[in-house]
């Protein structure tokens, strides 16, 4: 006979070793409840089972289904044998903070409806075209939703719109050295993570780069990216991803209105590289591409920096700024709202909302739940004066 919910919160109970009253009070449970419970005359709320998974350090999905914890395979035509065991394995855990989320999120019934995402043609067989109709595609969805111009949007609102307009939720943390972003796509969930990087020109293109996976259908493994190169790549799917980033970045529309206002002077072209926040060379290949320089001018667009290009045109401040904010980490936040939108209304602890943050429980509840000041300490401790200046951190 199949394990059934009963049988496995037993064998939490035994791996416990303690009695089953401790084990009650331990889960915030009545002797009697639990004893009705594990008789089947009463059922175990989500609640219930949401403690036994914390106290056992389980999920609820094993304690429902019997079903061990969803762990993401790696594409092995990406994985990077440079990554070895260890790299492995801290990329993995990564992962498994998400899907663990995911996975109460849907065992909750919170799970969030995603939107229809734009498919690769099948009238198109070139790899090529493939990866400029999607760009067309994703550049359509966008112009419906208020963004005439893609290639002007700071990186960080280029990711919120990503996560907005195609449920991909996105995350910038420190990857396993040597791996530039990754990308997963599930039933119920679909992930972007870019590293952090002193680059921001870098983190902007792999984020299109991964975008393009993601419609391509590419990721249902998890597909990691290792020093991505433009131009470089022999595998059809990553030069499809590489010319949906290009297209996606520098819209021909865009570009071809910039261009048109005269000649391409030197100064002119240190300009669009800031306003398209793309590295030197990938708009050398954009223009070359249009037809819009010459071999010559390629060449010498290519030898500049990103960061020369904000120097030359007075703009030092703005590459500082970008170049503090590809450095910072970033969280999805969708999976932390439900998560905590479930524990207002009763139906599970704190304790997925600490597993996805990587936080300590107790940490969490002081930051959501602060000790209210006594009402005549509030009184006493501050006194200002009129017309000062109060400031709160």
């Amino acid at each position: 006979m199949s394990e059934s919910v009963i049988d496995r919160v037993r064998t939490v109970m035994k791996a416990a070793s303690v009695s089953q009253g401790a084990f009650a009070e331990a889960i915030g449970l009545t002797s009697d409840k639990l004893s009705k419970s594990l008789a089947g005359v009463r059922r175990f709320t989500s609640y219930d089972l949401a403690r036994i998974a914390e106290y056992g350090d389980t999920t609820v999905d094993w304690l429902l289904t019997g079903r061990e914890r969803q762990r993401p395979a790696f594409a092995a035509r990406t994985s990077s044998s440079a990554l070895g065991e260890g790299g492995r394995g801290r990329l993995k855990d990564l992962v498994e903070r998400f899907t663990t989320a995911y996975e109460v999120i849907g065992l909750l019934g919170r799970s969030p409806e995603l939107p229809e995402l734009p498919r690769v043609r099948p009238d198109l067989r070139r790899y090529v075209d493939q990866g400029m109709a999607l760009a067309e595609d994703v550049l359509a969805r966008f112009r419906a939703e208020g963004v005439p111009k893609v290639g002007e949007l700071d990186t960080a609102d280029l990711l919120q719109l990503i996560e907005r307009v195609f449920g991909v939720d996105v995350s910038k943390t420190g990857l396993p050295d040597g791996l530039d972003g990754a990308a997963w796509q599930a039933d119920g969930f679909r992930l972007i993570m870019i590293a952090l990087t002193d680059v921001p020109t870098r983190q902007r293109f792999t984020l299109a780069h991964e975008l393009g996976h993601i419609l391509a259908g590419d990721a249902q493994d998890l597909l990691t990216e290792s020093h991505l190169s433009p131009g470089h790549q022999k595998d059809l799917t990553e030069v499809r991803a590489n010319v949906f980033a290009a297209n996606l970045l520098m819209p021909r529309s865009e570009i071809m209105s910039a261009v048109e206002k005269g000649e391409l002077t030197d100064e002119r072209l240190t300009r669009l590289v800031v306003r398209f926040q793309v590295s030197p060379s990938a708009l050398a290949a954009r223009l070359s591409q249009l037809g819009a320089i010459t071999a010559v001018t390629a060449s010498r667009l290519r030898g500049l920096t990103t960061q020369t290009c904000h120097w030359l045109t007075g703009q030092s401040d703005l590459y500082e700024a970008r170049k503090s904010w590809s450095r910072a980490k970033r969280l999805p936040f969708r999976p932390a709202h439900i998560l905590y939108e479930a524990y207002l209304a009763g139906d599970t602890t704190l304790r997925p909302l600490a597993a996805y943050t990587g936080l300590d429980v107790d940490a969490v509840r002081a930051m959501l739940e602060p000790e209210p000041v006594p009402q005549d300490e509030a009184a006493s401790s501050v006194t200002v004066a009129e017309g000062d200046l109060a400031f709160q951190p």
